[in-house]
Protein backbone atom coordinates (compact mmCIF):
# COMPACT_ATOMS: atom_id res chain seq x y z
CA UNK A 1 0.00 0.00 0.00
CA UNK A 2 1.15 3.22 -0.47
CA UNK A 3 0.42 5.09 2.32
CA UNK A 4 1.04 9.02 3.14
CA UNK A 5 3.18 8.48 -0.62
CA UNK A 6 2.91 11.13 -3.12
CA UNK A 7 3.92 11.86 -6.33
CA UNK A 8 4.17 9.89 -9.66
CA UNK A 9 6.77 7.40 -10.61
CA UNK A 10 6.12 7.61 -14.12
CA UNK A 11 8.17 4.63 -15.17
CA UNK A 12 11.32 6.59 -14.28
CA UNK A 13 13.95 6.10 -11.98
CA UNK A 14 14.10 9.33 -9.60
CA UNK A 15 17.15 10.87 -11.23
CA UNK A 16 15.55 10.55 -14.44
CA UNK A 17 12.10 11.89 -13.29
CA UNK A 18 13.68 14.97 -12.04
CA UNK A 19 15.73 16.14 -14.64
CA UNK A 20 12.59 15.51 -17.06
CA UNK A 21 10.59 17.65 -14.28
CA UNK A 22 13.13 20.22 -14.65
CA UNK A 23 13.27 20.48 -18.81
CA UNK A 24 9.14 20.35 -18.77
CA UNK A 25 8.98 23.13 -16.00
CA UNK A 26 11.15 25.12 -18.16
CA UNK A 27 9.91 24.04 -21.31
CA UNK A 28 6.35 25.62 -19.66
CA UNK A 29 7.83 28.69 -18.41
CA UNK A 30 9.65 29.81 -21.80
CA UNK A 31 6.91 28.78 -24.33
CA UNK A 32 3.89 29.23 -21.59
CA UNK A 33 2.47 25.94 -22.99
CA UNK A 34 3.35 22.69 -24.03
CA UNK A 35 1.45 19.16 -25.17
CA UNK A 36 2.08 16.15 -22.70
CA UNK A 37 0.79 13.39 -21.25
CA UNK A 38 -2.08 14.07 -18.03
CA UNK A 39 0.30 12.20 -15.29
CA UNK A 40 3.29 14.18 -16.29
CA UNK A 41 1.16 17.44 -16.46
CA UNK A 42 0.11 16.78 -13.10
CA UNK A 43 3.11 16.23 -11.58
CA UNK A 44 4.33 18.92 -13.50
CA UNK A 45 1.81 21.66 -12.31
CA UNK A 46 2.70 20.98 -8.66
CA UNK A 47 6.26 22.22 -9.73
CA UNK A 48 5.42 25.33 -11.73
CA UNK A 49 2.95 26.38 -9.34
CA UNK A 50 5.82 26.63 -6.67
CA UNK A 51 7.75 28.04 -9.13
CA UNK A 52 6.08 31.07 -9.82
CA UNK A 53 5.14 31.21 -6.33
CA UNK A 54 8.57 31.90 -5.55
CA UNK A 55 8.90 34.58 -8.93
CA UNK A 56 5.95 36.41 -6.44
CA UNK A 57 8.54 36.69 -3.76
CA UNK A 58 10.83 38.51 -5.58
CA UNK A 59 13.98 37.86 -3.64
CA UNK A 60 17.65 37.13 -4.27
CA UNK A 61 16.81 33.43 -2.18
CA UNK A 62 13.81 32.68 -4.23
CA UNK A 63 15.90 33.36 -7.39
CA UNK A 64 18.43 30.74 -6.07
CA UNK A 65 15.63 28.67 -5.31
CA UNK A 66 14.03 28.48 -8.64
CA UNK A 67 17.67 28.16 -10.34
CA UNK A 68 17.84 24.90 -8.52
CA UNK A 69 15.11 23.91 -10.92
CA UNK A 70 14.78 26.26 -14.24
CA UNK A 71 17.98 25.15 -16.34
CA UNK A 72 18.21 28.58 -18.41
CA UNK A 73 18.64 31.76 -16.68
CA UNK A 74 16.87 33.68 -19.13
CA UNK A 75 13.68 31.64 -18.46
CA UNK A 76 14.57 32.80 -14.55
CA UNK A 77 14.43 36.23 -15.87
CA UNK A 78 10.98 35.95 -17.70
CA UNK A 79 9.85 34.71 -14.63
CA UNK A 80 10.73 37.30 -12.46
CA UNK A 81 10.15 39.89 -14.54
CA UNK A 82 7.34 39.10 -16.72
CA UNK A 83 5.08 36.33 -15.36
CA UNK A 84 5.22 36.61 -11.70
CA UNK A 85 3.99 40.27 -12.12
CA UNK A 86 1.07 39.02 -14.12
CA UNK A 87 -0.16 36.59 -11.23
CA UNK A 88 0.49 39.32 -8.55
CA UNK A 89 -2.97 39.26 -7.26
CA UNK A 90 -3.79 35.48 -7.92
CA UNK A 91 -3.83 33.32 -5.29
CA UNK A 92 -2.80 30.21 -6.70
CA UNK A 93 -3.95 28.42 -10.32
CA UNK A 94 -1.62 29.69 -12.05
CA UNK A 95 -2.07 26.49 -14.57
CA UNK A 96 -4.57 25.02 -16.53
CA UNK A 97 -5.16 21.85 -18.22
CA UNK A 98 -6.94 21.03 -21.07
CA UNK A 99 -7.51 16.73 -22.15
CA UNK A 100 -6.36 16.32 -25.51
CA UNK A 101 -7.56 13.06 -26.33
CA UNK A 102 -5.13 9.74 -26.78
CA UNK A 103 -1.66 9.95 -28.75
CA UNK A 104 -1.86 7.87 -31.98
CA UNK A 105 0.49 5.40 -31.42
CA UNK A 106 0.48 4.11 -27.91
CA UNK A 107 -2.73 5.55 -26.75
CA UNK A 108 -1.58 7.47 -23.75
CA UNK A 109 -3.87 10.28 -22.71
CA UNK A 110 -2.58 13.59 -24.07
CA UNK A 111 -2.97 17.09 -21.97
CA UNK A 112 -2.30 20.85 -23.11
CA UNK A 113 -0.57 22.71 -19.93
CA UNK A 114 -0.67 26.51 -19.98
CA UNK A 115 0.04 29.53 -17.99
CA UNK A 116 -3.31 31.00 -17.41
CA UNK A 117 -4.18 34.25 -19.17
CA UNK A 118 -7.22 36.41 -18.24
CA UNK A 119 -7.03 38.68 -14.73
CA UNK A 120 -8.12 36.94 -11.25
CA UNK A 121 -10.88 38.33 -10.32
CA UNK A 122 -12.24 37.35 -6.52
CA UNK A 123 -15.42 35.75 -5.91
CA UNK A 124 -17.65 38.15 -4.02
CA UNK A 125 -19.00 36.36 -1.13
CA UNK A 126 -22.78 36.42 -0.79
CA UNK A 127 -23.84 38.19 3.07
CA UNK A 128 -26.11 36.31 5.15
CA UNK A 129 -29.78 37.77 4.76
CA UNK A 130 -30.44 39.89 8.29
CA UNK A 131 -33.10 38.69 10.27
CA UNK A 132 -36.06 40.97 10.74
CA UNK A 133 -37.02 40.89 14.41
CA UNK A 134 -40.68 41.69 14.52
CA UNK A 135 -41.57 43.06 17.92
CA UNK A 136 -44.85 41.86 19.59
CA UNK A 137 -46.54 43.04 22.31
CA UNK A 138 -46.61 40.35 25.68
CA UNK A 139 -49.31 37.89 25.45
CA UNK A 140 -51.28 39.41 28.66
CA UNK A 141 -51.41 43.07 26.41
CA UNK A 142 -52.90 41.14 23.72
CA UNK A 143 -55.40 39.19 25.60
CA UNK A 144 -56.44 42.61 27.12
CA UNK A 145 -56.99 44.43 23.88
CA UNK A 146 -59.02 41.47 22.42
CA UNK A 147 -60.93 41.02 25.77
CA UNK A 148 -63.28 44.39 25.96
CA UNK A 149 -64.31 43.48 21.82
CA UNK A 150 -65.38 40.44 23.42
CA UNK A 151 -67.77 41.59 25.98
CA UNK A 152 -69.28 44.27 24.20
CA UNK A 153 -70.26 41.36 21.25
CA UNK A 154 -71.02 39.47 24.29
CA UNK A 155 -73.36 42.49 25.66
CA UNK A 156 -75.03 43.40 22.54
CA UNK A 157 -75.82 39.59 22.01
CA UNK A 158 -77.86 39.67 25.51
CA UNK A 159 -79.18 43.04 24.54
CA UNK A 160 -80.37 41.11 21.71
CA UNK A 161 -81.79 38.26 22.97
CA UNK A 162 -83.83 40.00 25.81
CA UNK A 163 -85.30 41.70 22.86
Amino acid sequence: MRHKISGRKLGRNSSHRKAMMRNMVTSLLDHEKITTTDARAKELRKIAEKMITLGKRGTLHARRQVMQVVMDKDVVGKLFKRLAPRYADRPGGYTRIIKLGFRQGDNAALSLIELVEEEFTPKVKKEKPVEVVVETAPVEEVAAEKAPVEEIAVEEVAAEEEK
